[in-house]
C-alpha cells in the first residue's frame, strides 16, 4: 500500500464527507444547501475527494444476505517483509481486508466465504502457499454486531 500525503481538508470538505457517510446517495443539491455551495460546486468537490482517494462511494452489503455465511479474521505470521506478502494477499478476491500489524500477527486478513469448505480451500491452497507465510490462525465470526463506516472527520 502506497500512502499518499493526505490533502488538506477544509470545513466544507469535512462536512461533505460526514453527510455522505450518513447517506452516500444524498443528492448534491441537498448537500450543497447544507454546506453553502451550489449543486455543481458540490459535485466538483465530491469528484476531487474521490479522485484524491479521500473517499469512495460504494454500496455496503451484508455478506450473510448475499450467500456468504462464513466470515473469518485470519491472523498471519510471516518471514521477511510483511508488506510484500500483504500485497500478494490483497490480490485474493475473498479477502475483503488486509492490513500489516505490529503485534502477535504480522498481517490480519478478513475472509468472506460461501462455506466452511470454501474457507478451508482458501487458506490451504491460496494463502498458505504464498512464500513467506509460516503460520495462520483463523478466528471464525459467530455474529456481526457492528460494522460502521461513519466515523466522521477531524
Amino acid at each position: 500500500m502506497v500512502t499518499k500525503p493526505a490533502p488538506a481538508l477544509d470545513d466544507i470538505a469535512k462536512r461533505i464527507i460526514e453527510l455522505l457517510q450518513e447517506d452516500g446517495r444524498r443528492p448534491y443539491a441537498e448537500i450543497g444547501r447544507e454546506v453553502g455551495l451550489s449543486e455543481a460546486a458540490t459535485r466538483q468537490r465530491v469528484q476531487r475527494l474521490t479522485e484524491a482517494g479521500v473517499i469512495q462511494i460504494v454500496a455496503v452489503t451484508d455478506p450473510l444476505q448475499l450467500g456468504f455465511p462464513r466470515m473469518a479474521m485470519i491472523g498471519i505470521r510471516v518471514t521477511g517483509d510483511p508488506r510484500t506478502i500483504a500485497e500478494a494477499l490483497a490480490e485474493i478476491g475473498e479477502l475483503a481486508y488486509v492490513v500489516v500489524t505490529l503485534g502477535g500477527f504480522d498481517i490480519l486478513a478478513e475472509a468472506i466465504c460461501e462455506s466452511d469448505e470454501h474457507l478451508v480451500d482458501l487458506i490451504s491452497t491460496r494463502i498458505r502457499t504464498i512464500p513467506g507465510i509460516v503460520h495462520t490462525e483463523s478466528l471464525l465470526y459467530a455474529g456481526l454486531y457492528k460494522d460502521l463506516y461513519n466515523w466522521g472527520t477531524r
